[in-house]
């Protein structure tokens, strides 16, 4: 049985966004993990006719007018940066709602947008995620002729394991975040810790606000180190913690970010920051503290084992094979 795929290239309607929501929380219930990262959900929110391309299968049914979103496609289409050297890859998620799979659908969606969206363009990088490393993945990134090349650890840590004290170098105070005075402070120390990575590293004060913008954000929770030696405060480096509330009432507590500025590397700053952004959400009652990190960062993978997390879930990103082929050739 064949479905029908609506491909949209502009920034989706409010039912488009419902049902979005309705698809990602109904395949989250079923995977345990969320099938659209936080960047895709501030570009599907921005309004923008540039930030997204969408592949749509809908079934119609009685309780709703435009049916039943079965699956669907997000790819948020890749910019160059401010000088206009640097360009952000295309990247996909996909969806199936638990009720239509084994039916084809996610193999239609990724066919659509592979001769399409993801089309091979010289210049152009595209990147997809599979989340918490569902099985169906790999054979849908082999049909698609795409290879797994990065992976990221969602890893836990239980409330019964003690935490060394927290001790900050001398002269750094922790202080909240606070709206309306941090956000440059902020976005330079991160844009400076996070110079090589693909996403952190390219945030915006749009994207900043997009997430400060959110039920789960709290000011009280978003931790800032600063040095207050001198004649004016710099921020070293931060803690942004996460808040997730599920349907049946578990509140789960997230590290979302810890960075520090280079500048103040070696002080071990980043394991005090760590510490008391778990200590601020252990506070907040939640069930366990989850935290996300690259395979390959070997030295916060270390910290955080020796914290006490190990790993839960895996996330895992694909490249077409030609293109790691050429980049390999390039290399």
């Amino acid at each position: 049985m064949g479905f029908d795929v609506e491909l949209v290239q502009a920034a989706p309607t409010a039912e488009q966004l419902r049902a979005l929501r309705e698809l990602a929380s109904a395949a989250q219930r079923a995977d345990g993990a969320p099938p659209f990262g936080d960047q895709t959900w501030v570009e599907l929110t921005s309004d923008k006719d540039d930030a997204v391309a969408l592949a749509c299968t809908w079934v119609q049914d009685d309780d709703a007018a435009a049916g039943t979103l079965a699956g669907a496609g997000v790819v948020v289409l890749g910019h160059a940066d401010k000088s206009g050297e640097d360009s952000a890859p295309n990247v996909l998620e996909l969806a199936v709602h638990p009720d239509f799979r084994q039916r084809g659908i996610g193999t239609q969606l990724a066919a659509a947008l592979n001769d399409s969206v993801l089309a091979q363009q010289p210049g152009t990088a595209h990147r997809a995620w599979a989340h918490g490393g569902h099985p169906g993945a790999p054979r849908l990134a082999a049909r698609c002729a795409w290879t797994p090349v990065r992976e990221l650890w969602q890893m836990r840590l239980s409330n019964e394991t003690e935490l060394p004290e927290t001790v900050l170098p001398e002269g750094v105070q922790l202080r909240s975040f606070q709206p309306g005075r941090n956000e440059q402070d902020w976005l330079q120390v991160n844009a400076a810790a996070f110079a090589d990575h693909p996403e952190q590293g390219r945030m915006t004060l749009e994207d900043l606000q997009a997430r400060m913008a959110e039920d789960w954000f709290s000011a009280e929770g978003f931790l800032m180190a600063w040095d207050s030696a001198g004649d004016s405060e710099q921020l070293l480096g931060f803690h942004w913690t996460k808040m997730h509330s599920h349907d049946d009432g578990e509140r789960l507590g997230e590290v979302y970010v810890v960075g520090v500025a280079p500048a103040a590397q070696g002080r071990k700053l980043g394991k005090a920051l760590t510490i008391a952004g778990i200590e601020h959400l252990r506070s907040q009652s939640v069930a366990t503290v989850l935290l996300y990190v690259d395979a390959e960062n070997t030295a916060a993978v270390r910290l955080y084992e020796d914290l006490g997390f190990t790993v839960t879930h895996t996330d895992v990103q694909y490249a077409p094979i030609e293109e790691t082929r050429l980049s390999r050739e390039e290399t």
